[in-house]
């Protein structure tokens, strides 16, 4: 879900590895930090009278005057004492050496900071009066304050986070501050339901249930060192796990006892409703000037959507603003430290991560920061299957060309529509108690190699259907977001549909140095996109609507964007399913509240998916021009 952890001390205080937070910084590092830094910590007084604790890491270099460089976050600022160091600063160790004042900030209501928390706290659009606070007014009373307390600084501010703390960079925009002069949202959450909440209304069961408990530290405005508190339960086996436990009652009936209020609220609000639209920060991102790097990863399990969507929406409505636009082949924060050279069994042909901090994070903010030179491009993505790095003005490119992916009879897929007259449809039996693993492997928790994972586990289930090309006699490089146009049946009145894209390599492929001993790259069935929709939101999220039980009903949805080439002597698939479990919870494929069903709800129902001229089903995609 929201943060992919990095660091040591946040695998000591979460340890659930999907929340992100800086690296740990190396011995080198760490003998660095205490040698050329002194370490200050306040208590930052707000505009409403709340103080957020603040460190401060000062150079010792006092021949020039140096930016700031800040990092807010839920996550803690820890380690706490004027006399205890992180054990490296900044976004990279790159940051460390050229100098900057670094601050860390816990933000209201987390950890050693007043007030109440509130999950992606609701932005407002006016503030009338000193208690109209939000996190916009946090971050511009920090930074006024920062300038006018903290000595031999040259008057500009950088602002950077990953995922939670990448919605706390968004959010340093709407200070609107004039020192604040550059930001990078990383893999940012923009709008909680749709990135880690509930994925077009199927709700994200194994990324939040271990989140949770290890993130509510308290729930009440009392500061705190106080690690959280984690439920006596093991999983090993994830997808046994979640089968005993049932329906999602019993995570409070068995586990949680109604002791965790953000757990609550998401179980309260299944629909797209007031509580989720205050939650989406991509409303209030106008007549932003900071310039912004919004950096996301491909394979991002947890906030694919926050990241593109927080480019897409900056570019629109805020034109004359540089937004600069990074998306390379990571998981959730997987630039932010390492090689960057694989996921799974996937060789990326190069180190990605080190390129990019190097040549387009560190030198973004210090041409912003620093005055330096600097030729970024707008739009710097790699593209997968081919392993190259591209460039563009726009994305998606404009080169991109929009067109239609067929389904056919005979689990054929094809840019060629069918025939009118041909009244086709497949079918399968989806059963809720039997569903359909999100993975093959044994794991207790969102395994992120599941997003470029052999598919073959899953071509061979009867629930599950399968489509694919002839055998490309070109390259077909697919570049901008994916739309499922399905035409469906089913003889419940609710139902799921996942809809997966998979790159199938020919017999002759050979393995790379990552993959799996137990694992032949011979046929892989590599997934490059996939996403699932709660059937009953086919009409707005906001109105769920039962299924007339056998009539043919159109469900559209968005499975977000790529940069693939699907190289000639490979297959493009498509699989369509109706479980995809524990990644979504299970749907009884009875209208209902999900949230509060029993487990006598959970019904088989038959499923159709049409493949006609009549009813065609078909991927929108955007071909480069020359596929």
């Amino acid at each position: 879900m929201k943060k992919l952890i990095l660091v040591a001390f946040s695998f000591l205080v979460f340890a659930f590895a999907s929340y992100a937070q800086p690296g740990a910084g190396n011995v080198p590092d760490a003998a660095y930090v205490r040698n050329n830094y002194v370490k200050y910590e306040y208590q930052i007084p707000m505009r409403d009278g709340k103080k957020l604790f603040t460190s401060v890491y000062m150079p010792k270099d006092t021949s020039k005057k140096h930016p700031f460089m800040m990092d807010r976050t839920c996550y803690s600022v820890a380690p706490y004492g004027a006399d205890k160091y992180k054990t490296t600063l900044g976004p990279s160790p790159l940051f460390l050496y050229d100098g900057y004042i670094f601050v860390y900030q816990d933000v209201r209501g987390r950890w050693m900071s007043e007030g109440i928390y509130e999950e992606m706290t609701p932005e407002k659009e006016i503030h009338k009066t000193n208690k109209d606070v939000d996190e916009g007014t946090d971050t511009y009373d920090t930074i006024d304050w920062l300038l006018k307390n903290v000595p031999g600084n040259n008057g500009k501010v950088g602002v950077w986070g990953i995922s939670y703390p990448g919605f706390y960079t968004t959010t340093s925009l709407l200070s609107r501050h004039p020192a604040l002069v550059a930001a990078s949202p990383q893999a940012p959450i923009a709008d909680l339901y749709r990135d880690d909440a509930f994925h077009n209304g199927a709700f994200m069961l194994v990324a939040n249930f271990d989140f949770y408990p290890g993130f509510t530290n308290r729930q009440d405005d009392k500061p705190t060192q106080r690690r959280a508190n984690r439920p006596n339960y093991d999983i090993k086996d994830g997808y046994e796990f979640f089968m005993q436990m049932g329906n999602m009652k019993n995570t409070n009936d068995m586990y949680y006892k109604d002791t965790i209020r953000l757990w609550n609220e998401m179980l309260d609000h299944p629909n797209y409703d007031q509580h989720w639209k205050d939650r989406n920060v991509l409303y209030h991102l106008h007549d932003i000037k900071t310039a912004v790097l919004v950096t996301g990863g491909w394979y991002d399990a947890e906030d694919l959507y926050g990241a593109i969507n927080t480019y897409k929406t900056l570019v629109k409505d805020n034109p004359t603003t540089p937004v600069y636009f990074t998306m390379g082949p990571w998981v959730h924060g997987g630039w932010a430290r390492g090689p960057g050279d694989h996921l799974g069994d996937i060789d990326f042909g190069a180190q990605t991560g080190p390129f990019y901090r190097e040549k387009i994070e560190f030198a973004f903010f210090n041409h912003y920061l620093k005055g330096t030179d600097t030729d970024i491009p707008k739009v710097s993505t790699f593209e997968t299957g081919v392993n190259q790095w591209k460039t563009y003005k726009t994305w998606p490119p404009k080169e991109a060309a929009d067109k239609n992916l067929y389904l056919l009879p005979g689990g054929k897929l094809s840019f060629n529509e069918p025939k009118a007259a041909d009244e086709s449809f497949d079918q399968f039996i989806s059963d809720p108690n039997k569903p359909v693993p999100f993975t093959d492997a044994i794991t207790s928790d969102m395994k992120r190699e599941y997003m470029d994972g052999d598919q073959r586990f899953a071509s061979r289930r009867p629930d599950v259907l399968t489509y694919q090309t002839d055998v490309l006699d070109h390259d077909v490089t697919i570049a901008g977001n994916i739309w499922a146009n399905l035409k469906v049946s089913t003889t419940g009145t609710d139902a799921d549909w996942v809809v997966k894209v998979i790159d199938v390599y020919p017999d002759t492929a050979k393995n790379n140095q990552f993959t799996d001993k137990n694992t032949f790259l011979s046929g892989y069935e590599q997934m490059v996109r996939s996403d699932a929709m709660r059937g009953k939101f086919r009409n707005g999220f906001d109105k769920p609507e039962p299924f007339v039980p056998g009539k043919v009903t159109p469900v559209n949805f968005e499975l977000q964007d790529v940069l693939h080439t699907f190289k000639k002597g490979h297959r493009i698939m498509v699989q369509v399913q109706s479980t995809w479990f524990p990644l979504i919870d299970r749907n009884p494929q009875v209208f209902e509240d999900i949230m509060k069903a029993k487990n006598s709800d959970f019904k088989k129902a038959t499923h159709r998916v049409y493949t006609s001229g009549t009813h065609p089903s078909f991927l929108k995609v955007r071909v480069m021009d020359g596929d």
